[in-house]
């Protein structure tokens, strides 16, 4: 069977999580890792040194540290090196901004689609959002499985009553511009469908005011055209950790009905009501689906990104 590789180069956090679903146990993992070596002299002393080598692995075990943004791949050595012995043991750490390469025996659709997203996330993004407060905000991408940070804009405003009213209104001014710029350059509204702006206080609308002006006044026609996508709401701050309340509102939910990851979101709460109050209309676990599938009772059917990591039965 003709074994197909791909390099990759991961340059965001998100990445990793992608990474962490792509590589699956049989995979074969080339990437440069830190090995320790001995070294007996003449005199029958030793000693240790570290030194970095490319390694190609037959993939054993994979785990995630979210904390450290980074994967560990275990496996054992397939191909011949100077440091380390055919079939012994190492683990490689994937991180930020290091290229790996990795060997398939078959690339089925998900994971040639999930590397596709990945490399490309405003292609599938169909909701985006702007979280913001007076002198910061975040333009953010939101798929169905995770959200990409596009910019951070921090500028600096004066405080209300430390500088007259002028300055403060320039530096305001300065500060959408920047944030109507982040939007025009990373959203792309052919695929966007609807755009939440969300603030605490009056900030988000005096942001929209001014973005609306501006188009008007320079004939702006993708703002002009896009207008009806953009949903304002409220948020507790204007850093990002506020999109997951921001969602989760039922009022704007329901305005999000027909992107992706609403669209996700309502099936899972859908099947857990289902589960909490009429059980025999909510399975789970393969044997189960596998019966409803047989039955043609399948309404709605959610896959776990766990299903796609473990091994093909071909492999088997």
């Amino acid at each position: 069977m003709v074994v197909v590789k791909m390099v990759l180069l991961p340059d965001e956090g998100e990445d990793m999580w992608h990474t962490y679903n792509i590589v699956m146990e049989g995979d074969r993992l080339r990437a440069s890792t830190i090995r320790k070596v001995q070294q007996a002299s003449v005199t029958g002393s030793s000693t240790s040194s570290r030194v970095r080598t490319t390694i190609t692995i037959q993939v054993e075990a994979i785990t995630f540290d979210t904390g450290a943004c980074m994967l560990r791949v275990k496996g054992r050595n397939v191909e011949e090196n100077q440091y380390i012995k055919m079939g012994a043991y190492h683990t490689v750490d994937l991180e930020l901004n290091r290229k790996f390469t990795i060997f398939k025996e078959q690339w089925d659709s998900v994971t040639i689609e999930r590397v596709e997203t990945a490399c490309d996330p405003a292609a599938h993004a169909d909701l985006a959002a702007v979280v913001m407060q007076e002198g910061l905000a975040f333009v953010c991408l939101i798929t169905s499985a995770m959200t990409v940070d596009r910019a951070k804009i921090v500028y600096n405003i004066p405080k209300k009553g430390k500088a007259d009213d002028t300055q403060r209104k320039k530096a305001l001014t300065k500060y959408y511009d920047q944030v109507m710029t982040a939007i025009l350059r990373h959203l792309n509204f052919d695929v966007v469908k609807a755009v939440v702006i969300a603030s605490p206080g009056f900030v988000k609308d005096q942001f929209f005011d001014h973005m609306m002006k501006n188009a008007v006044q320079t004939d702006n026609k993708l703002l002009l055209e896009n207008k009806s996508k953009f949903v304002l709401v409220h948020s507790s701050s204007g850093f990002k950790h506020s999109l997951r309340e921001v969602l989760e509102d039922p009022a704007v939910a329901m305005r999000l009905s027909d992107t992706k990851a609403a669209g996700e979101t309502k099936a899972l709460q859908q099947f857990m009501t289902l589960l909490a109050s009429d059980p025999d209309r909510a399975y789970y676990g393969i044997k189960h689906v596998e019966r409803a599938n047989d039955s043609q009772a399948i309404e709605t059917l959610l896959v776990s990104d766990t299903l796609f990591r473990e091994p093909p039965k071909w492999m088997a």
